[in-house]
């Protein structure tokens, strides 16, 4: 009886997935073609900030502040920070800073990135660059969703910059594979109007 009753609870008992790996990451970003998705950004001083993102891979990235006079976004080749409060543009190559993991198609994550923590329904990521330590490192934050591509979410990250600045974003009401305009990763140069604004 003993063993029917144990039979039994072990049958009732629930399936818990396997860990999420390397692969299963990889195989999620590259299923992703575009995101949408409202972010709440916290600095290493406490500011918030919030917004919306528009992600389209490869290479492509809007994050579009709701109350700064601020744009991030990255053409397929540059990332570019515009103030426009100050008329400046600053840019990188993509690959030279920690977004790049997001936004290459073709990483080899299992190269400069690793599984560095498992949650109670997800999984953390760090991908750093060993040979450019200059590129900072970033974290990424997925939970288990079914109707998320390739299974997995991604939830926000949290990046550190060369002199260990800490950057964390949190995302929210996320879309996967919507319709996101070509148009929506270019900027108007605040150098060449001259007026505070954003594109």
């Amino acid at each position: 009886m003993k063993v029917l009753i144990a039979l039994a609870l072990f049958a009732a008992a629930p399936a818990f997935a396997a860990p999420a790996t390397i692969d299963d990451v990889r195989a999620s970003l590259k299923a992703t073609t575009t995101m949408t998705a409202v972010f709440s950004q916290t600095a290493a001083n406490g500011g918030k900030l919030t917004g919306k993102l528009l992600l389209a891979r490869p290479g492509k990235i809007r994050f579009e502040y709701d109350k700064a006079p601020l744009l991030v976004v990255a053409d397929g080749k540059r990332l570019s920070v515009v103030d426009y409060e100050v008329a400046q543009v600053s840019q990188w190559p993509i690959k030279s800073t920690p977004l790049g993991v997001l936004l290459d198609a073709d990483a080899d994550l299992a190269r400069f990135a690793r599984v560095s923590g498992q949650t109670a329904n997800g999984v953390l990521v760090e991908a750093r660059d060993a040979k450019h330590p200059e590129y900072g490192a970033i974290t990424l934050d997925f939970i288990r969703d079914a109707a998320a591509p390739g299974g997995l979410s991604l939830t926000g990250w949290t990046a550190l910059d060369a002199q260990n600045n800490r950057t964390e974003v949190a995302l929210s009401d996320i879309r996967y594979n919507v319709a996101v305009s070509r148009s929506s990763f270019g900027f108007r140069d605040p150098r060449a109007h001259g007026l505070p604004g954003k594109n």
